[in-house]
């Protein structure tokens, strides 16, 4: 293996400043209590941030509703100048976002870099050609925005599911309220200073930062019209039950555990690449990961000593190393969790590995983790682990992929690895996944639509369908 001379990217092309308070009616404002954000890489205290009350979220919605008025009334291509606006300042300031973003969720700044922030950009730069085309998205022929929409958004894709949110609602006529998540509150005030330099009307956007009782505070707001959520299934059902009977317009984007099924007739190395990607990209802190690696029992050893040797050159380090594959875990409780459910994972009889890896001394890491001799019963075959662990089992048959691959309350995504394309449509057919990924994994575009089925929750997110959401 090549020992790679570091390659750290700058911090210095972003200035963070002390303190940030709520982005509301166009200004900062300050809470009454603050939290502090760190760098989950060495712990290192990044900004003090505002925590929203419930005063702070009135104030946030009450602008939303009062700048709905004007917003919704302008013509969707001055709507759409802004949207072009918005994303044009995104690819100029993308190194700074990309480093921020890297900074304050731990992952990778070449994924931050070269995955996020184009996506981002793209986001804005689709939905803008949207705005002044409703009355074709197939939604009506004269497709009215909703009002004030109620967005909370994870801490794995902090500025993605930013863009997901924001691009769509502004687009058809909305306005916002976005909760970030509590971890990784900084790309979203940056964003907020993103909306001042492309002149956004105040109101138009507000940023409401803050823990768990701030996204409920805006989920149950009364003058909330449509509600956003990504997140954890546990609290999406949560939310679900707060907005039952209200006349509350609902999206749910939830947890995964996703099947990367590969045939005996896969090209061994491009799969042993898709299911890298699939488990290890972000640290595993993806929804749609490809947790669950179901490999046909012939071709089964193969694949994994094929596996195990790519892990092996899998480099887990600091995640502004252009070097780096697998940043920090996000947060101490994450870190946590991941660890519990791998123990769990030993205790149940599943056969863990690892490759020799030294990990920092300070930050949150856990080494790429696979688990093999698994079956449909162990815990890490049922439960998401939302990090960097794969759990293995195999099959003889498409008939049994198919029904371990459906053998879960989720359903949002899938992969099926095959050289006939016969196999594949017929498979993709069978599986209960929103997305099916042939021959490839974590592919993701601004046209495409994105959601679930069962837990994985409703709604599509991305593509002319995500437009639905927002337009009554």
């Amino acid at each position: 293996m090549f020992e790679y001379a570091p390659a750290p990217e700058s911090r210095s092309v972003v200035q963070i400043a002390p303190s940030y308070g709520l982005f509301i009616d166009g200004l900062f404002e300050e809470a009454k209590s603050t939290f502090k954000t760190v760098n989950p890489a060495d712990e290192e205290v990044l900004a003090e941030v505002a925590l929203a009350g419930p005063e702070d979220v009135d104030r946030a919605v009450a602008a939303a509703r009062r700048a709905f008025e004007t917003w919704s009334a302008l013509p969707g291509s001055e709507r759409a100048k802004y949207l072009f606006r918005i994303a044009r300042i995104i690819q100029e300031r993308s190194r700074e976002l990309a480093v921020l973003e890297s900074l304050d969720n731990g992952k990778p700044i070449k994924e931050s870099r070269d995955v996020d922030l184009p996506l981002v950009a793209a986001h804005f730069f689709y939905y803008a050609g949207w705005a002044d085309k409703l009355a074709y998205a197939g939604f009506g022929s004269d497709p009215k925005p909703l009002g004030v929409a109620g967005q909370v958004i994870p801490w794995n894709f902090p500025l993605l599911m930013l863009a997901w949110k924001i691009a769509p609602a502004l687009a058809a006529g909305n306005t916002v309220v976005l909760k970030p998540a509590e971890t990784t509150p900084l790309s979203a005030l940056f964003f907020a200073d993103v909306c001042r330099q492309a002149g956004l009307p105040p109101g138009v956007v507000n940023i409401v930062t803050g823990a768990g009782d701030t996204g409920r505070y805006l989920v149950e707001h009364p003058d909330v019209d449509k509600v956003a959520f990504t997140g954890s299934t546990e609290v999406g059902r949560q939310i679900a039950r707060s907005v039952a009977g209200t006349g509350k317009r609902l999206t749910l984007e939830l947890g995964g555990k996703a099947a990367n099924i590969v045939f005996d007739d896969a090209p061994i190395d491009q799969a042993v690449e898709g299911i890298v990607n699939g488990i290890f990209f972000n640290q595993g802190h993806v929804c749609c990961a490809g947790s669950r690696l179901l490999v046909q029992e012939s071709i089964a050893e193969e694949l994994l000593d094929s596996l195990k040797r790519r892990m092996a050159t899998l480099r887990v380090g600091d995640p502004l190393d252009k070097n780096t594959d697998v940043g920090a875990i996000n947060s101490a409780a994450q870190l946590a969790r991941i660890t519990e459910l791998s123990e769990i994972g030993s205790s149940e009889g599943a056969e863990r590995w690892s490759p020799e890896c030294s990990l920092p001394d300070r930050g949150f890491w856990f080494a790429p983790t696979i688990f093999t001799g698994v079956t449909q019963a162990h815990r890490i075959a049922r439960e998401e682990i939302f990090g960097p662990v794969l759990s293995v089992l195999t099959f003889r048959t498409p008939d049994e992929a198919i029904e371990k691959a459906n053998n879960t309350p989720y359903g949002l995504s899938a992969g099926i690895w095959s050289e006939k394309g016969s196999r594949i449509l017929a498979v993709a057919d069978k599986l209960r996944a929103g997305v099916v990924w042939a021959n490839t994994f974590n592919k993701f575009d601004p046209t495409s639509p994105f959601g679930g089925y069962k837990e994985s929750g409703y709604g599509r997110e991305g593509g002319r369908h995500g437009l639905e959401a927002y337009l009554a």
